[in-house]
């Protein structure tokens, strides 16, 4: 496994209490990290807590899709901290069902935590990172949000929106030594998932022609190349890792 220096740099990483997040969060610190993990479940918080014993971690419950929450936390975190790194990771999928059929309210919500997440908290951390002349931040988008998936259309279009604000952020943050990319999964064994009908699960694998699952530490070996200062020139881009299922 490659090993990255991220030793003296303070990161932010939502939805970090279980899957992709937490496992990220185990990365960074063992590449010499601060990390902050945000997650809107106290419960799953708590669980992390035990797994990880670490000086280096702390927590806080924020929830995403209110503003004035993310903007109050990353007030009070900035106080005392910078913040290097920014991983947007906070999502959920909603139900599976056609888009005539789809409650409205749970299209906002998909929405609302996914895109709009997503939004608030680069607007918040963004000013940050700039006076500072460095950050980076990795959203965390989805194959779907590339190919769109049948009876999945708000977490689709959620993800490609994300898509398409890491690409305009990425160019209006250039100039300030702070790259902003994407990457793009495809369905791995997490929490997620218990989220959507087998049916469906089934359907997404057999797209991809590797044949299985994505691994976490696949994905998190990808993120900490993108939140290291290695990564010195791509920004605005979008990293596939969907087993070949995605190609562009």
């Amino acid at each position: 496994m490659n090993k990255f220096d991220l030793k003296n740099k303070s990161a932010v990483i939502t939805g970090g209490a279980q899957g992709f997040g937490l496992d990220i969060a185990k990365k960074f610190l063992e590449f010499g990290a601060k990390v902050r993990i945000w997650d809107i479940d106290s419960k799953e918080l708590n669980e992390a807590k035990k797994k990880i014993n670490n000086p280096n971690l702390d927590f806080d419950v924020v929830d995403v899709s209110d503003y004035q929450n993310v903007n109050n936390t990353v007030n009070k975190i900035s106080k005392n901290s910078k913040i290097d790194i920014l991983i947007n990771n906070a999502g959920i999928t909603g139900p599976t069902a056609e888009l005539w059929n789809y409650n409205i309210e749970d299209w906002k919500k998909v929405l609302d935590i996914n895109l709009q997440g997503t939004f608030y908290c680069c607007k918040a951390i963004a000013p940050i990172m700039i006076k500072n002349n460095y950050g980076r931040i990795v959203n965390i988008a989805s194959v779907s949000g590339k190919d769109g998936n049948a009876n999945a259309s708000a977490y689709s279009s959620a993800k490609a929106g994300v898509i398409g604000l890491t690409k305009s952020l990425g160019k209006e943050l250039a100039e300030y030594n702070i790259a902003v990319n994407a990457v793009t999964p495809a369905g791995a064994k997490t929490r997620i998932l218990d989220q959507m009908s087998k049916e469906h699960v089934q359907r997404m694998l057999s797209k991809v022609p590797r044949g299985r699952f994505l691994e976490l530490d696949e994905l998190s070996s990808l993120v900490c190349w993108l939140s290291s200062e290695e990564n010195s020139f791509s920004t605005a881009a979008v990293f596939d890792i969907s087993g070949g299922r995605s190609t562009y």
